[in-house]
């Protein structure tokens, strides 16, 4: 594993990273998180009821968009073309919560970890957003890489 930060050069200011010698290969990468709530801010979510319409429809949206524009979220990431990105949401009643799952992909210099967490967080934030009426008190968390594949360091799975 390589041990060197490489968002910083070598006097120790923050750069962004040049792709430009990198060959383009196939990327993905795999992200999830999760949302807790009262089991009432759950039974509205799975039935549709919200006051602001189709909570996860809605938020499958918004992660999509996320994704799109992480670039201009995260100040040191490079402009990717995403080829693919898939957003489910699993709704865990014994657990009282939603789950996201963010399957980013593109044909490109640097990996899609960043686009898919981003999705996930979006995602999520936007279900704290339509619900926090009935559900302040509402967490998200367990937001982690779980798999990545492409270019030179190879393929990732979470332990």
């Amino acid at each position: 594993m390589n041990e060197k930060l490489t968002h910083f050069d070598a006097g120790g200011q923050a750069w962004m990273v040049d792709v430009g010698g990198k060959d383009e290969t196939a990327r993905r990468a795999v992200a999830a998180g999760a949302i807790r709530m009262k089991p009432e801010t759950l039974a509205i979510v799975r039935a549709g009821t919200a006051r602001k319409g189709d909570v996860l429809g809605i938020a499958r949206i918004a992660a999509i968009q996320a994704a799109k524009r992480t670039w201009e979220l995260i100040p040191l990431c490079h402009p990717i073309a995403l080829t693919a990105l898939e957003v489910h949401f699993e709704v865990d009643e014994a657990g009282s919560k939603v789950e996201c799952r963010a399957v980013a992909e593109c044909r490109g210099r640097t990996g899609v970890e960043m686009e898919a967490l981003t999705a996930v967080s979006a995602g999520l934030l936007t279900i704290y957003d339509m619900c926090k009426a009935v559900d302040r008190g509402m967490t998200m968390g367990d937001i982690r890489l779980l798999e990545k594949e492409g270019g030179k360091s190879g393929r990732f799975v979470a332990p």
